[in-house]
């Protein structure tokens, strides 16, 4: 009898995050160098300003020790990652912490696939365990333009 003449093949995907380790830092480099050069092309100033201190291994392993960093996935493949951390809010905050998200980042190929939401998903639960129920993240302009509907492009993310 055979298939029908148009058989749909459907793609099963695995989207995931997990914490990132010091086995990840070749990746973690390689992430944060793409991400460099995207930012960079948006804003030559960003390398200096607004991205890590050089050497970028030695800031990703200090990141990997006092941040919550995290790997995105698919299918197991490194895709994206995500540096957040707990800071003190200014005094006029009343003691309470907020959960900082520094950087968001996936790869070009892998966008609009949930990567960036598996990220903010796995750091926001890791951090809400941690007591923090404030969250804080910047978005680039171009991000801000493309994803306005989008939560990964709100500036502020709201209480728990």
């Amino acid at each position: 009898m055979g298939l029908p003449a148009a058989v749909a093949v459907v793609l099963v995907m695995e989207v995931s995050a997990r914490r990132a380790a010091v086995e990840d830092l070749e990746v973690l480099v390689a992430l944060y160098r793409a991400l460099e050069r995207e930012m960079t092309n948006l804003h030559p100033m960003w390398p200096l300003a607004d991205g890590l201190s050089e050497p970028v291994e030695a800031a990703l392993i200090e990141a990997l020790v006092d941040s919550f960093v995290y790997v995105g996935e698919i299918d197991g493949y490194p895709a994206g990652f995500a540096i957040a951390r707990i800071e003190d809010l200014l005094p006029q905050g009343g003691g309470e912490t907020v959960g900082s998200f520094r950087f968001i980042f996936t790869e070009l190929e892998a966008r609009e696939v949930g990567v960036g939401e598996a990220l903010l998903t796995r750091a926001m639960d890791e951090l809400r365990a941690a007591g923090v129920c404030r969250f804080d993240a910047m978005s680039s302009p171009a991000t801000a333009w493309r994803r306005t509907s989008s939560r990964l492009a709100v500036f502020r993310l709201g209480t728990s």
